[in-house]
């Protein structure tokens, strides 16, 4: 049965706002759009009516969606329901009239299935640390006591009086080490001593001893120093304010009581270990999440790397960062990303809208900060389209070479003026892009971040951008497949459509595209740098010696580099379209040695002859004996037949000196003394 065409309800929101009907008919041309002025409250029976309709149902307003909710959830048969924010993202604007292009856009994209998306589980009992350095903590522990299983942890140095009734455990020390998340950490503490029930006056604790461990859910930090954690603001379970802010304390302690129970949240990354280009052979090559990842929720696994989906914060920079797709975000996919930007694009060029700027933002920042700027202030610009992301820090090159193809003229990275954690990862992005874009003709500052937390910043910020045109002729692929396969796919259909395309353009160091140059003359063939590519960039033949190099699959992860022997081998990072299309190419080959005996081909001729003029004259085995140097020049089966003819005994070197031991340089000093005591001339 055919899927009934979806309904789209838009609201002018009591005419604070116009509405361009024809504007959303033409981007959604399959639905029935129904306009209204006050559809949340007066004309509420209108909703009702489309709702029981059961076709797939698109509400422009997301601020009374509770209230859409909760009436389709009783009416029988109701369809599907999503929900699309057409008044802050464009109708709240002093360029509300021309704006129309642009709430067709987001109401088509709205429409765009997400994929779902695993989860990982946290389970806390509610065993608190609470660590602190004054009476401030023990005020907290007032709040905390009858709410969670608490211990109090109090810095050295505090001059406290006792309490009158022991209700929780008090003891002294200072945190040296923590590691975990809520529901497992492990605290390493120093200086740590039980508290005296005799105490008196002051508190006074017992002996001391170092390298004491507390194991809790829940780890609350009011010592006012530095944090147990890097990004600590990003690790669950792990509660920090300073003691000196009271409301900062209540806040921390109301949400440590909510903290029993099971908790769910998203596994952000997918992560494959077999494409993970991290080492071979205990030689280390790609290193990219490492350096990025800012809770520290990535280590080192043998060849591969691992991710602790319950440290993962979820800001992408791994996947963002990741050259062959070994990481990849989860919410969306990339492919799913690309997917709705094509329709955003699609349809805000069907509308009639020019020179679309995309701007990515989170929903907790980037969203905060768009509607202060409709309410406040100028609102968006009617060109520029918001897309939310749930951190502007996994979107990878993959999506900006995707928006510039289907049209966009500029790409603009939201961020907070002061960054949760560092955004070097999106930084790189940037700086890969800019020079893929430049290269092909898209001139001007097509991407870059705009870092604020002032609205009017904002604005001001999209309203510099200067007039810039996008593809002339946008393209309309649909991405599918994985992370890898899609940035290849974007960066293809960008070539087609740019302005000025060329085949090959230079990258920064590090890009995950590139080549590798090799010094022919000092590469022996000896192939290691095949055993350790870990994406078949670099293959052999087995034929003969044969050294192969396929740039499509080259990762730049520098393996073969850090492997190769004779160090011949050097990255330059570059893109070339052509790549995809062309077939490996032949780095050196040489003619197989013969053996002597059979004519078996085996070796590599210039390497066997090399190995022959080191060896003839110079080494014990092959001074003397032409039968013992033929061995070299013989494969597998007649050097062990040649061996076994001529009894040549492997063990048979000339004698070694004895070993002298201490004992012996002892006694020859001795016996020297002794010679020059009996040889010496009397005075």
């Amino acid at each position: 049965m055919a899927e009934r065409p979806r309904t789209v309800l838009i609201c002018s929101c009591e005419d604070t706002m116009p509405l361009d009907a024809g504007a959303v008919r033409r981007a959604c041309r399959d639905a029935q759009v129904v306009e209204g002025r006050h559809l949340c409250r007066a004309e509420l029976e209108r909703f009702r009516t489309a709702a029981g309709a059961g076709a797939p149902l698109t509400v422009a307003c997301t601020q009374e969606a509770p209230l859409f909710t909760e009436v389709a959830g009783e009416i029988e048969g109701a369809g599907p329901l999503t929900f699309v924010n057409i008044r802050e993202n464009a109708g709240w604007s002093k360029d509300a009239a021309a704006a129309g292009p642009k709430m067709a856009a987001l109401i088509a994209a709205a429409a765009e299935p997400q994929p779902d998306f695993p989860f990982v589980t946290f389970e806390s009992d509610g065993v608190t640390l609470l660590y602190g350095k004054d009476e401030r903590v023990l005020e907290a522990a007032a709040l905390l006591k009858d709410h969670l299983d608490l211990t109090v942890l109090i810095a050295p140095g505090a001059d406290l009086t006792p309490m009158r009734v022991t209700e929780f455990p008090l003891v002294r020390g200072v945190v040296r080490t923590a590691k975990g998340r809520l529901g497992a950490f492990e605290v390493t503490v120093d200086n740590f001593a039980a508290l005296l029930p005799s105490s008196r006056g002051t508190l006074v604790f017992g002996p001391a001893r170092n390298d004491a461990v507390s194991r809790c859910d829940i780890l609350i930090d009011l010592s006012g120093g530095a944090p147990l954690f890097p990004a600590s603001d990003l690790r669950d379970g792990y509660l920090r304010a300073d003691p000196n802010d009271p409301a900062a304390v209540l806040r921390t302690v109301l949400k440590a009581r909510d903290m029993t129970g099971a908790f769910d949240k998203p596994r952000y990354i997918t992560f494959t270990e077999d494409l993970c280009a991290h080492s071979r052979s205990k030689i280390v090559g790609c290193r990219r999440c490492l350096d990025l990842c800012p809770t520290g929720a990535i280590a080192p696994a043998g060849d591969h790397v691992a991710i602790d989906p319950h440290i993962c914060a979820g800001c992408g920079q791994c996947a963002a960062a990741c050259p062959t797709g070994a990481a990849a975000y989860a919410l969306p996919p990339a492919d799913a990303l690309l997917r709705r930007l094509r329709t955003l694009l699609a349809a805000y060029t069907q509308a009639g809208g020019k020179q679309a700027v995309v701007m990515f933002h989170d929903a907790e920042h980037g969203g905060a900060l768009i509607d202060a700027l409709a309410r406040f202030g100028d609102g968006l610009p009617a060109n520029v389209l918001p897309v939310q992301v749930n951190e502007v820090t996994q979107v990878g090159l993959e999506a900006i070479a995707g928006a510039f193809a289907y049209g966009a003229a500029a790409v603009r990275f939201l961020t907070r003026g002061k960054a949760r954690h560092d955004i070097a990862g999106l930084h790189k992005t940037v700086a890969l892009a800019t020079p893929v874009l430049n290269g092909l003709g898209f001139s001007g500052v097509r991407v870059s971040t705009i870092e604020t937390d002032d609205p009017d910043a904002l604005g001001a910020s999209l309203r510099a951008i200067g007039a810039m045109d996008g593809a002339a002729r946008p393209a309309t692929f649909a991405a599918v497949g994985k992370k890898r396969e899609v940035v290849r796919l974007a960066l293809r259909e960008l070539h087609a459509v740019a302005p000025a395309p060329v085949d090959v353009i230079a990258l920064p160091e590090g890009a995950p595209f590139g080549t590798v140059e090799v010094n022919v003359e000092g590469c022996t063939l000896c192939l290691s740098c095949v055993s350790a590519c870990p994406t078949g960039a670099l293959g052999d033949d087995p034929e003969k010696p044969m050294l192969r190099f396929a740039e499509d699959a080259c990762v730049q992860c520098g393996l073969c580099k850090a492997t190769c022997p004779e160090k011949v081998i050097s990255l330059k990072p570059q893109i070339d379209f052509r790549a995809a299309t062309a077939s490996a190419r032949v780095i050196k080959q040489e003619e197989p040695f013969e053996c002597i005996g059979c004519g078996k081909p085996f070796g590599v001729k210039s390497s066997v002859e090399r190995v022959v003029a080191k060896l003839e004259g110079k080494h014990w085995m092959f001074k003397d004996s032409q039968k013992r140097l033929d061995v070299i020049k013989m494969c597998e089966n007649c050097r062990v037949t040649a061996m076994a003819a001529e009894k040549f005994d492997p063990f048979g070197a000339p004698a070694r000196p004895a070993v002298r031991t201490t004992e012996d340089y002892l006694r020859e000093r001795e016996m020297l003394r002794q010679e020059y005591e009996k040889n010496k001339t009397p005075n």
